[in-house]
């Protein structure tokens, strides 16, 4: 958490990836993400993985730096406060975060009779609004049936929700584009953001849509070749793989060189008739320069792999497990400012992120996720100015909820 969005305000609610990463991103911006949950927790209170305790690391882990109103939205009661919270007056307020369905109390247009410069952004799934997560609209959009062994004759799914990942940023920027377009005409906006869109845009905007229109071509399943350019996975004497990259004819001859290939490499160009300092060459010989890079890594070991290609400022990276990240790259450690050990609540000590962004006029912190209903009081008093009450009554109604109960 840092200092660039302090004063915004926005309510969220929220589950599982996309729109809990959206607030996530705000929070540790500075912004004062308020995020709200049935008292029993939402439907990704739970989600895997949990700790021995029964807390989930995952809900910890995406809800970093946000306050937590535990209020059953389900009662009139609960409904009305949420409304009143979410369109209360202030140039830094009036914005809502969700991925829940936007009718009935949550309806756009009812809330804009309280706030008519409210801002809502609302992730869906489809763009006609039919359901759609990351795994569904993943299997739409050809990645599946080039991914993994090319020897394999059926669509693999990756296991890293990447949609997910992308509408979430997407949605951050949305929220903060149109709190920029408020502030200089004084409109409010709906925005609506399909999970189905982020992929179908981003399939377009790397050429895969055009390259099947103009071309007629449909993508091969080359394995973990880099279509286009060279790079492989290679296995080294003591059983780790390496992946390299030699995307540019920088890259491409600092690889040579680290590897002790010249000679072979030459005397291949030769025999092909290929100039390889040609990106598109070295994908066409990819399987004859393959052997020669892997007959190299095959006779060293991973550390005196590493060390050979770093003084030559090789591109590449080791594969890993997470084990292994945590155990063996520095980039995953408190030594990269990224990171810190952050003492959870219910669960443990382990290491945390920060926001990846490096803002130079803002020291990069590290805030905890809440518990749930941490913040029902403070929220409902400072935010709202019940008094201990109301609120009371509130609780005794079991329209809230709060840690110490």
């Amino acid at each position: 958490m840092n200092a660039i969005l302090t004063g915004l305000r926005v309510v969220e609610g929220s589950a599982f990836v996309a729109a809990p990463l959206c607030g996530m991103t705000l929070a540790q911006m500075g912004a004062d993400v308020i995020r709200f949950d049935l008292p029993s927790g939402g439907i990704d209170y739970r989600r895997w993985p949990m700790a021995e305790s029964g807390l989930s690391i995952y809900w910890a882990s995406m809800n970093k730096g946000k306050r937590s109103l535990a209020i059953d939205f389900r009662q009139p009661e609960g409904q009305e406060i949420l409304t009143e919270l979410i369109t209360a007056p202030g140039e830094d307020r009036g914005i809502l975060s969700t991925n829940f369905p936007m009718k009935g109390w949550l309806d756009y247009e009812k809330l804009k009779n309280k706030r008519s410069d409210l801002i809502a952004m609302n992730i869906i799934g489809n763009p006609d609004g039919s359901v759609a997560v990351d795994y569904t609209v993943n299997a739409a959009v050809g990645f599946p049936f080039v991914t993994g062994n090319a020897k394999v004759d059926k669509p693999i799914n990756h296991v890293f929700p990447g949609w997910d990942i992308s509408t979430g940023y997407a949605a951050a920027m949305g929220l903060l584009a149109a709190e920029r377009h408020r502030r200089l005409t004084g409109m409010g906006q709906h925005i609506k953001l399909s999970l189905a869109d982020v992929a179908f845009a981003t399939v377009g905007n790397l050429g895969y849509i055009g390259e099947v229109e103009i071309n007629k071509e449909e993508r091969p399943n080359i394995g973990n070749s880099v279509y286009g350019s060279y790079g492989d996975d290679f296995g080294t004497i003591d059983n780790r793989r390496v992946m390299i990259i030699a995307v540019s004819v920088s890259q491409w001859k600092k690889l040579i060189k680290a590897t002790e290939s010249e000679n072979a490499i030459n005397k291949l160009e030769k025999k092909l008739g290929l100039d390889f300092n040609k990106e598109e060459n070295r994908f066409e010989a990819r399987k004859e320069i393959n052997k020669i890079i892997a007959g190299w890594c095959e006779k060293y070991s991973l550390e005196h792999i590493q060390t050979i290609f770093n003084k030559h400022n090789v591109c590449w990276g080791p594969y890993q497990t997470f084990t292994q990240m945590l155990e063996e790259d520095d980039r995953c450690s408190t030594n990269n400012p990224l990171f810190a050990e952050v003492l959870q609540p219910g669960i443990g000590k382990y290491l945390m992120p920060g926001v990846p962004h490096q803002f130079n006029s803002e020291e990069r912190e590290h805030p905890r996720g809440p518990l749930l209903g941490e913040h029902t009081d403070q929220i409902l008093s400072e935010d709202l100015g019940l008094n201990e009450n109301q609120i009371g009554k509130l609780y005794d109604q079991g329209i809230i909820s709060g840690i110490n109960e």
